[in-house]
């Protein structure tokens, strides 16, 4: 007879007293805790998504709240766009012709030769005489002298081939101190001055001098002034177009271009008036 190994009896426990449970299937417990830490994950992250949005919501409405509409979203765009206005003690720039008539002056009658006071001292369009009748268009020619404001005796005078300030004398230094104003020979919107005969007053070496026309660009520059408001009331000063920043002005009676200046003998010795021609 074939011998057999005993069998243990079913259900019977194991050396170390411990019974398995076959009942479930092996791995349940492990299943059921992956799947637990699985769920909560999950209700964390839509918590926290849902804690951040209500925040950020609640932080674009203040800002949409306190923030300006329309135009004034871009605080101080107009002031950007806005040019600084100038100094009032200082000569504005630029090429636009300025007048008495702009600066509070009294201008002369139109029977003087003198820049009538609606539209400033307009230079001639036209090579037709001169006419002296008040009330008519304003005349083609215009005859101007220049005198000082702080010596109101004194005129701008052609003396050899300078121009100094001398008082009048007899009817050549009448002529000599007066002047035909016309359109700037370099802008239009400025005025050059001629003499009696034909030549300019144009500053060279930083003097004022008469000369014939050589019809150079630099004469044309040189012979060619924009008048701009004085600080004195009804008085201009008379800027150099290629040299911006300097004016014209007496110094020892003598005519000259220097720089601007803002101290006040160089103010009154920079204005002058615009009167009839004296001649």
């Amino acid at each position: 007879m074939p011998e057999t190994t005993p069998q243990p009896p079913p259900n019977e426990p194991w050396e170390n007293g411990w019974t398995p449970d076959t009942s479930r299937a092996p791995g349940t417990r492990r299943l059921w805790l992956a799947g637990g830490l699985a769920v909560a994950t999950i209700i964390t992250c839509v918590t926290w998504i849902a804690v951040m949005d209500n925040g950020s919501g609640g932080s674009s409405r203040a800002a949409k709240d306190t923030s300006p509409t329309g135009a004034a979203t871009v605080p101080g765009l107009i002031s950007f766009a806005t040019p600084p206005t100038n100094s009032p003690s200082s000569p504005s720039t630029g090429k636009s012709g300025l007048s008495p008539a702009d600066t509070g002056a009294s201008p002369s009658p139109q029977e003087n030769g003198s820049p009538s006071a609606a539209g400033g001292p307009q230079p001639a369009k036209s090579p037709t005489s001169h006419s002296g009748s008040p009330g008519r268009p304003k005349p083609s020619v215009t005859y101007v002298s220049v005198n000082a404001v702080n010596y109101p005796d004194r005129y701008w005078h052609v003396s050899g081939d300078y121009v100094k300030l001398d008082p009048l004398g007899g009817s050549e230094s009448r002529q000599d101190s007066t002047f035909r104003l016309i359109k700037g020979l370099a802008d239009g919107s400025c005025y050059s001055f001629a003499t009696h005969d034909g030549k300019y007053l144009r500053h060279r070496n930083f003097l004022l001098r008469d000369e014939p026309d050589d019809g150079s660009s630099l004469f044309q520059q040189d012979a060619t002034f924009c008048a701009r408001p004085s600080g004195i009331p009804g008085a201009v000063m008379f800027e150099s177009v290629n040299y911006p920043g300097r004016f014209l002005r007496h110094q020892n009676f003598q005519l000259e271009l220097d720089p601007y200046q803002y101290d006040g003998q160089y103010q009154q010795d920079s204005a002058f008036r615009l009167v009839g021609g004296v001649a």
